[in-house]
């Protein structure tokens, strides 16, 4: 992790505006996802110790998840429109930090349950505009490889919050609120970095070259599909709240441990995202096709396996994290012209986080009633997928960046 860093560093020494632009993204992200991810890893047992059964910790997962992901269909499509995608991320960013802190003065299930939601909620319109600046700078370096850096500084912030959280509790005796308190921190220093990027990037969009931000025609029917492809694998993936309270349910792990099992999944994804984005480059979409099959593991594993057995399934879930967050939005870009990518990013997640709540409220009843059930569910969710990425890969091809002169 230390050596990615470094490299990440000396890259910077020498950067091009469009790398620099996306380094700088990067780092914001990194303490974005250290505050949020750290808060993610305990939200789960945070509500099971306020009240909530398990079947609540899958709504109110799964329901942040849907609502959050079904905002960047307005988000999206009003950063293209007027062309704010700052003023409109500024927004959610500032909304999802605060959230986060405020969850060490929830005194019941249900506050906790309108935070959690409210920290969904600011990432879903973030995430559209931010993503579409980030793809004008794709244009450059490669899209797999831009989205792959970024998404390797987000999940190694998201491996420091979780070890935090974890240190936190293990000193103050599991005292949750604690926890969510000294969040504020690396909230804050995120939030100072965006004033920071705002004024050194005030228009992303002109790493671009003009003739290319005109809106395109309607998205392409390959978007169609891989959307379809996208929304299977979102059904069968098990948000880490619903497994976090699994693990203290059943026993296999217990709430001083969970935030380091998180921790090693960002690990992995966050170390992944750095190879997986320059194959990505090379081989198109097709790697989707097998990461998609070792990433379907993880469910057996985490439900139904001992302590190692659920130690790798973390981590093949944290790969599977790593796929969706970088190779999905670069598989997007290549598909969609860059004057309609925030407006496709906010319909494709929306109908992704649709796809996540379903399937989040199907989990939470099976968790329940049959954990073979529920793991049967995950893995053919994930396995269904596979025949539309392949569909996908038929009509693309991989397309090399294209330095400027």
């Amino acid at each position: 992790m230390l050596s990615a860093l470094e490299r990440v560093r000396q890259a910077a020494g020498s950067a091009s505006p469009a790398l620099k632009f996306v380094l700088m993204v990067g780092v914001m992200s990194f303490f974005a996802d250290f505050t949020y991810e750290g808060s993610r890893s305990i939200t789960g047992p945070y509500l099971g110790l306020l009240g909530a059964s398990a079947f609540t910790v899958s709504v109110v997962s799964g329901s942040g998840e849907f609502i959050g992901y079904n905002i960047r269909l307005f988000s999206g499509r009003s950063s293209d429109r007027t062309g704010m995608y700052w003023p409109i991320a500024i927004g959610g960013y500032i909304l999802q930090m605060a959230a986060v802190p405020l969850l060490a003065l929830a005194g019941s299930w249900q506050w906790a349950a309108v935070l959690i939601v409210a920290e969904r909620i600011g990432k879903g319109v973030r995430n559209p505009p931010r993503d579409a600046m980030l793809s004008h700078a794709a244009k450059d370096i490669g899209y797999g490889r831009a989205f792959g850096l970024h998404e390797a500084l987000d999940q190694f912030g998201a491996l420091f919050g979780p070890l935090l959280v974890a240190l936190v509790l293990a000193v103050d005796q599991h005292d949750y609120r604690v926890a969510f308190a000294v969040l504020a921190a690396p909230a804050v220093i995120m939030l100072s970095l965006l004033a920071v990027a705002r004024l050194l990037y005030p228009r992303p969009q002109d790493l671009v070259p003009a003739e290319e931000q005109a809106f395109g025609q309607k998205l392409p029917p390959v978007f169609w599909i891989y959307m379809a492809g996208a929304a299977l694998a979102a059904a069968g993936f098990a948000d880490f709240p619903l497994i976090a309270f699994h693990f203290q349910s059943s026993g296999t792990v217990s709430a001083g441990l969970t935030p380091v099992f998180y921790a090693v999944a960002m690990a992995v994804s966050g170390s992944g995202s750095l190879l997986l984005g320059r194959l990505f480059d090379r081989a198109g979409i097709t790697v989707l096709i097998p990461l998609t099959i070792v990433a379907a593991a993880y469910a057996p594993l985490v439900f139904l396996g001992g302590f190692w057995a659920v130690l790798a399934g973390s981590a093949l879930w944290g790969l599977g994290m790593g796929v969706q967050e970088s190779l999905i939005p670069a598989a997007v870009a290549r598909m969609v012209a860059p004057g309609r990518r925030a407006s496709a990013y906010g319909l494709f997640t929306g109908i992704y986080g649709t796809a996540w709540v379903a399937g989040s409220v199907v989990i939470g009843v099976l968790i329940s009633v049959s954990l073979g059930g529920l793991v049967a569910f995950c893995v053919g969710c994930e396995l269904a997928a596979i025949p539309l990425i392949w569909m996908v890969r038929a009509r693309t091809r991989p397309i090399a960046p294209q330095p400027r002169e």
